[in-house]
């Protein structure tokens, strides 16, 4: 199928490995020029090489932090006007809530929250003038289920769903839609930090506590970025206009209910 995406240009935020790397990398194969970013310049550099290499589209790498305004600013000055944005960001750390200070649900919802919403807000206008706009947040599993150990995600993540859910509504019959992805178990660093704490607060190994928590997911295993990558790529593609305002959970069907 032709995503009908070819040629257009997305900003993919935190890809220089795990989820948002893989979202680079499926749209690249759909022929999407990229504008990547994130903290580590030697690891994002690795990737963008990687993906020009596999692909031959334009890939430009901004080492930033995206969760600051200077680092947004950056970002945005380098492509003010990109048909596809990806939010992205490394969730905060997981925890007993007990623990956690002001200044901790501050960085959370900064973010997981205010930062995406900042990024939607210097995009989206331009994106309804040209009559074309793919925004993805890729937020977690947490919104649909949320998961005792991780409060600060629970919470900041589930506030950007509630605004897109009234935003989306509106911007939909410009030919901009607003989507999220909810990641549940994936072999990432992000994947490999949660089991080491979630094993200390239980007091087992870690390596106990991963296999239960695979053990639990009904498809017997955690998910390979490629395959949320090409959700997202499709997400982002010609033939998605009359899908907008939704979360699409990719978790392996851990999650038990019927809605």
């Amino acid at each position: 199928m032709d995503f009908g995406i070819k040629n257009k240009t997305a900003i993919v935020c935190a890809s220089s490995k795990g989820l948002g790397k893989a979202c680079a990398g499926s749209l690249a194969m759909e022929g999407v020029n990229l504008v990547i970013t994130a903290r580590t310049e030697d690891t994002l550099e690795k990737t963008a090489e990687e993906i020009r290499n596999s692909t031959g589209v334009k890939v430009k790498t901004i080492v930033a932090d995206i969760t600051s305004s200077s680092g947004r600013n950056k970002v945005l000055s380098a492509c003010p006007n990109p048909d596809i944005l990806i939010n992205n960001s490394g969730g905060p750390p997981p925890g007993d809530f007990r623990e956690f200070s002001i200044d901790d649900w501050n960085r959370a919802i900064n973010a997981n929250m205010l930062t995406p919403i900042e990024l939607i807000k210097a995009t989206v206008d331009g994106m309804i003038k040209r009559k074309f706009g793919r925004i993805v947040n890729i937020t977690s599993a947490s919104v649909k289920s949320p998961i005792d150990i991780l409060a600060l995600s629970n919470g900041a993540r589930s506030g950007l769903t509630g605004f897109v859910a009234g935003l989306s509504r509106k911007t939909i019959k410009h030919n901009v839609t607003i989507n999220g992805i909810l990641p549940g178990l994936f072999v990432t660093d992000t994947m490999r930090g949660r089991m080491r704490e979630g094993a200390k607060m239980e007091g087992v190994t870690e390596k106990v506590y991963t296999s239960d928590r695979i053990a639990s997911i009904p498809a017997g295993r955690a998910g390979q970025p490629d395959e949320f990558g090409k959700l997202c790529a499709y997400i982002c593609s010609s033939h998605t206009s009359f899908i907008s305002g939704q979360n699409f959970l990719i978790d392996g069907g851990a999650y038990p209910g019927t809605f």
